[in-house]
């Protein structure tokens, strides 16, 4: 089982020819509502690789019985919600321009309550863009530990980071974050990959490197047809995961990673293209050869 914690979101996703500068305005293109949250993102990706999975979130009280709450019921989810009367579940408005720069403005919403709930202690838990505190107490707590801090990687202090990483086995993040983390810290790129046990640093459509072991592996993106960048992120540590637990190499978890965002990135919505283990199979064997049966699990699932 995958514990997966941080954001339940409903996603208003724009189009615009040009992201405005400041007290300038631009029109927009297109406009589509989809599920999202980066740990409800995660959570359908792996539930659709075939992983079980369970979501911990915050929502509000419109969201039990919702259409959303029926495609998680779908997926086979298991919900452990916080749930907040009166408060909206979280709400993302995104706005993506011709060049795919985005821009997000997030409503926390329910989310809110991630700061007085308990934190729970996991056998095996990925944390999402959540509450940093929180996450702090859930790291400390639990056995083994994978961290993302997302777009809330601002929100973070010098203190609340560096307890979460010491406390990390897998650290996530793309380059903006990483430089986030490493100025909020103090410490060198380098310095940051050595303070944990494994390292996977994405780079938008340039690939990711994967730091383990004291080595450097890079793997190249799965060219296709970019309609929207949105959830490519949080596809890839679906990827990841899922393949973590099945104990296949982290290199080959990388690449399975990959290969799954891959398929997130030819549709508009987070969740509206995910693959299963058949369909990224077929894929992962067309761009990185044969997917060699995995070996022994190396966390204990």
């Amino acid at each position: 089982m995958i514990h997966i914690v941080g954001h339940t979101a409903i996603d208003h996703i724009s189009k615009v020819p040009h992201l405005p500068e400041k007290n300038c305005s631009t029109h927009i293109t297109d406009r589509r509502i989809y599920y999202g949250g980066g740990a409800s993102n995660i959570a359908a990706g792996i539930a659709t690789l075939g992983e079980q999975v369970t979501l911990h979130s915050c929502v509000g009280d419109e969201f039990a019985g919702s259409d959303y709450d029926q495609w998680m019921s779908r997926l086979g989810i298991r919900q452990q919600f916080f749930v907040v009367p009166g408060a909206h579940t979280p709400t993302a408005f995104m706005f993506t321009d011709d060049n795919g720069d985005q821009m997000t403005f997030f409503e926390w919403g329910a989310s809110k309550a991630f700061a007085s709930s308990d934190a729970p202690a996991l056998p095996l838990v990925h944390m999402a863009t959540a509450d940093p505190e929180f996450n702090c107490r859930v790291a400390e707590r639990s056995e083994f530990v994978s961290f993302d801090p997302g777009q809330d990687v601002f929100w973070y202090t010098k203190e609340q980071l560096e307890s979460i990483i010491e406390n990390a086995d897998i650290l996530f993040a793309n380059q903006h974050e990483v430089k986030q983390m490493c100025t909020t810290i103090g410490v060198t790129r380098e310095e940051l990959i050595r303070r944990v046990d494994m390292a996977i640093f994405t780079m938008s459509s340039d690939g990711s490197t994967l730091y383990t072991g004291g080595k450097e592996e890079f793997v190249p993106v799965v060219p296709v047809t970019l309609a929207d960048p949105t959830g490519a992120g949080d596809a890839y540590r679906a990827g990841f995961l899922s393949a973590y637990v099945r104990g296949y190499i982290p290199l080959t978890c990388c690449k399975i990673g990959t290969v799954t965002a891959s398929f997130v990135v030819e549709h508009i919505g987070c969740q509206t293209h995910l693959p299963d283990w058949e369909a990224m199979s077929a894929r992962y064997r067309k761009h990185f050869g044969s997917l060699d049966p995995p070996g022994k699990g190396s966390i204990g699932v």
